[in-house]
């Protein structure tokens, strides 16, 4: 009798006795994480609105220890997409309420932007304060070693119900400067062009060249080119939206004070030869010393 050939392959394995294991589609195999991780809400992970790129920049941000640097070219620097991208899906997460832009005034007057990442959209957060030490009833429970113990700060109302913060009501309160001599229209024109080479966000339309020459022209009677370009691309906000409006505030708000006369110098009065005894004083013009004309000099 001759052994039993095996000539159909093997069947293969069963599935698990659940019925859990789906046909087609993701399956997700998942490990615990213990350390080195963030929790992300679905409502950011299936965001319906979101592009993808800011979904991930989302997801990137909330990763960061406090403090970090979330500019766009910082995250141009990190990451293969061009700033114009990023400062677009940046806009997206502000405009969706998971990132908000504070402006902050420092105690030597300064203003400096600070960037809030939200885990939720601040919209939705609970608007009443909670002591630090105190447990809310909404958050979950912290899950060791990730640290949401913390209580964050009060959430300011959104920035349509802030009364009277419109961006532009400040703009039209101080006209640009106007020079003295109008020839300095075609280098202060100048100067904004060439701003790009040292700042491509200050690339400057024509329009926006003629309507700011005048101030520019302005400083030009005060100060160097040099210090003039540096005061106007110094410390740029990003992402910026409005260039022409920001070199308008500078422009107004920066404006040095006209440079103080020089001061006079003495006059001095020159050294002469007597006409009678040749002995050197000093007269504003040739003719005798004053001995001689006194008669006190023998």
């Amino acid at each position: 009798m001759t052994a039993q050939q095996a000539i159909a392959p093997q069947c293969a394995p069963p599935g698990s006795t659940g019925g859990v294991t789906p046909t087609s589609g993701v399956i997700h195999v998942n490990s615990r994480h213990t350390s080195g991780f963030t929790v992300i809400g679905n409502h950011l992970a299936q965001h319906g609105d979101l592009s993808l790129l800011a979904i991930g920049l989302a997801v990137h941000i909330q990763s960061l220890p406090e403090g970090a640097k979330i500019g766009v070219k910082v995250l141009a620097a990190r990451f293969p997409e061009s700033e114009m991208r990023i400062a677009a899906a940046l806009r997206e997460l502000e405009a969706a309420g998971y990132l908000r832009r504070i402006r902050v005034r420092l105690r030597d007057g300064r203003v400096r932007t600070r960037t809030e990442s939200h885990n939720r959209p601040y919209a939705t957060a609970p608007p009443a304060p909670v002591p630090r030490d105190a447990p809310r009833e909404t958050d979950p429970p912290p899950t060791a070693p990730y640290d949401c113990t913390a209580t964050p700060a009060p959430t300011p109302p959104p920035r349509e119900a802030r009364p009277e913060r419109k961006p532009g009501a400040a703009r039209v309160l101080k006209p640009l400067p106007r020079p003295r001599t109008p020839a300095l229209h075609e280098t202060a024109a100048l100067l904004l062009a060439d701003l790009r080479r040292h700042a491509p966000v200050l690339t400057l339309s024509e329009a926006d060249v003629a309507a700011l020459a005048p101030g520019v022209a302005a400083w030009l009677e005060r100060a160097h080119p040099d210090a003039i370009r540096r005061a106007l691309t110094a410390d740029l906000p990003a992402p910026l939206a409005h260039p022409a409006r920001l070199l308008r505030h500078r422009i107004t708000a920066l404006l040095p004070p006209p440079l103080p006369a020089p001061a006079a110098t003495p006059a001095v009065i020159p050294l002469q030869n007597c006409d009678d005894c040749n002995r050197a004083f000093r007269a504003p013009e040739p003719g005798a010393c004053r001995d001689c004309r006194t008669g006190g000099f023998q």
